[in-house]
This record gives structure tokens, C-alpha cells and sequence, in this order.
């Protein structure tokens, strides 16, 4: 992993906000991406938010893009490029939690500040023999204050990498090394025969079906496409006008033509494909229309007409390339 035995603050910051809800071998890759495009904070701050949007494209939780854009910004202007170097310090910084002012705090300055990834979670809890759920805050909270008291003051850093990859390489969540653990004879785990049931994870709610109906509406050579402002998903993603349901069901030709502005009997509506993406805790399908109309195109629609091929040049949600990529021609 690159990052691994990083001391520079902001190569930290950046895999970590990269990290959250990511897995490392996809995290790696984009990490070495921003890096190659922004070498330092100052480098980031100066790019637009739609340049880093379009980066970050495929992650998701692109409120994760928003706030990392945000914060260098602010770090970059107002902090002469210096990240704070204190715990509560780091706090400030938007979009940034304890998890991920711990990691900077004893990886960059070696704060005695405990890092619960994963790992260090499912390690404390078999060793001290607790069934507290590790997806609840008071979870949280027990592993915080047993690892606060057990961090060596001036080896911060060393002690929370060890414990990171002594979870992901001896007691690991399927088939822990249990016999070649040093640990054997003090986990509570163990000696009670209850490796394999511990740590205890709350079941997380089932997730929900939303629906989106995209129209593509051509005007000469050139396709509306509109960017999402509203506090939802995809925050500052571009994409087709577009109306949701609460069911499968495809909107009726009043909804489609009066979210366009034309009369319903001068317009036609051809289901192009159907796409489905799933999220942490939502499933995405959307369906995609190509809107035919006798009439032009209300002047006050809002949004950006550009041509077919200049579309992937912005920032869209992956359903919608995911689209592109399946149409072997020109879907207009």
C-alpha cells in the first residue's frame, strides 16, 4: 500500500477521505491518480470541484470529493498549506472524523491517538471477550477507551499499524491464526470458543429501490444534460433530466412531457435500457427514454446542451456512464 509508512499530512488525509466506504484495492489506484494530478494541497485547492467530481467518479459518497475539494481549499488560503497538528485541531477540518483526524494525528505527528479501522475493532473485541455490536457508537466507544489506555505515548504511529495488520493477517474475520498467536492464553475469545461469533454486528436495515427515469431530448446535435444541486445522492454530478417514482412504473405522458414543457400529445417517449446500480444502502435502477417531439424544445429548459461525445467529459453518475458504455451507436 502506498501510503503505508507515510509522515506527509496531506498524503495521508488524502487515502484516508479516499479510503472511507472504499476497498484498498480500489482505493489504491485513485489514490495514485489524485497524487500524479495534485501533488500537494495547494495543487488540489487551485482545480475546479467539477475536475475533482470527475476524478472521483466511481467511488460514490461524493460528498466525500465536495468536502476533500473544500477543505484543501481552505487549508491551501487560509492555513499557508499546513495541516493542524493537534487532535481537535484536525476535527475542524470538514469531513474529517475522529477515525480519520486519529489516523493523520499519530501517522503524520504521532499523536497517541487510537486508530479503530477494522482490524483494530475486531482485534480488541476478541481479546477482551465483548459483545458489544462494533457498528454502534457505545462498540466504538469501549474499543476507544481500552486502546487509549494501551498506546505506548511515543509510538503511536508503530502500535496502530500493528495492531492494523495484526488483524488483517492474524486474527482476520474468516480462519484466524489463532494457534500462532501470541495472544492465545490472554483472548477471552479463545479460551471461551467464541472466536468465530465475535465481533458482534448489529444487522444493518434493508435497503431501499428508488427509481429514475432519465429523457434524452436532442436539439439538432446536441443533448440536454442538467447538473444535480439538490442534498441527494450524486451532489454535483451532470446528468439527463430526469423524474423518479416510487415504483417501477414508467411515468405517464403528462409527468414526462410536463417535465420537459411540451404538450403530452406532441411527444413520444422510446425506452432506450434499463440499468440498475447498488449502493451501501440503497438499489439505484434507472431507465433510460429518448424523447421525440414535433415541437422544439422549451427555451427555459434548464441545463447545458452539448454534443454526444462531449458528455463523458463531465462528471456523471456510474449508472449513466454505465449507459454510454452499453450503446454501440449513437443512442440519438
Amino acid at each position: 500500500m502506498p501510503w503505508k509508512s507515510e509522515r506527509d499530512p496531506y498524503k495521508i488525509w488524502l487515502s484516508e477521505i479516499i479510503l472511507q466506504q472504499t476497498r484498498v484495492e480500489q482505493g489504491r489506484s485513485y489514490y495514485l491518480k489524485f497524487l500524479r494530478a495534485f501533488p500537494t494541497v495547494h495543487d488540489l485547492a487551485s482545480a475546479t470541484q467539477d475536475t475533482v467530481l470527475q476524478m472521483w467518479e466511481g467511488l460514490g459518497y461524493y460528498s466525500r470529493a465536495r468536502n476533500l475539494h473544500e477543505t484543501a481549499q481552505h487549508i491551501s488560503a487560509n492555513l499557508n498549506g499546513t495541516f493542524p497538528n493537534t487532535y481537535k485541531g484536525l476535527l475542524t477540518l470538514k469531513g474529517v472524523g475522529p477515525y480519520t483526524a486519529a489516523a493523520i494525528g499519530s501517522f503524520a505527528f504521532d499523536l497517541p491517538t487510537p486508530v479503530l479501522d477494522g482490524n483494530s475493532l475486531r482485534l480488541v473485541m476478541r481479546f477482551q471477550g465483548e459483545d458489544t455490536p462494533i457498528n454502534e457508537t457505545r462498540g466504538k466507544i469501549f474499543v476507544q477507551q481500552f486502546l487509549s489506555e494501551a498506546i505506548p505515548a511515543q509510538q503511536a504511529a508503530a502500535f496502530n499499524q500493528a495492531l492494523m495488520d495484526f488483524g488483517a493477517t492474524v486474527c482476520k474475520p474468516k480462519s484466524p491464526l489463532c494457534e500462532k498467536c501470541p495472544f492465545q492464553t490472554k483472548c477471552k475469545a479463545y479460551r471461551s470458543h467464541r472466536v468465530h461469533t465475535l465481533p458482534v454486528k448489529k444487522k444493518a436495515k434493508a435497503r431501499k429501490h428508488r427509481h429514475f427515469h432519465y429523457l434524452l431530448i436532442r436539439k439538432d446535435d446536441r443533448v440536454l444534460i442538467e447538473k444535480r444541486n439538490e442534498p441527494d445522492i450524486w451532489r454535483g454530478l451532470f446528468q439527463f433530466p430526469m423524474l423518479e417514482t416510487i415504483d417501477p412504473q414508467k411515468p405517464n405522458a403528462n409527468d414526462f412531457a410536463e417535465r420537459i414543457k411540451v404538450s403530452p400529445s406532441a411527444a413520444e417517449f422510446e425506452f432506450l435500457s434499463h440499468h440498475t446500480q447498488t449502493l451501501s444502502h440503497r438499489f439505484i435502477h434507472a431507465y433510460f427514454y429518448k424523447a421525440i417531439s414535433d415541437e422544439d424544445w422549451a427555451e427555459e429548459l434548464e441545463g447545458m446542451w452539448v454534443t454526444e461525445s462531449e458528455i463523458p467529459n463531465y462528471g456523471l453518475p456510474k449508472i449513466i456512464r454505465d449507459f454510454l458504455n452499453s450503446k454501440q451507436k449513437s443512442f440519438l
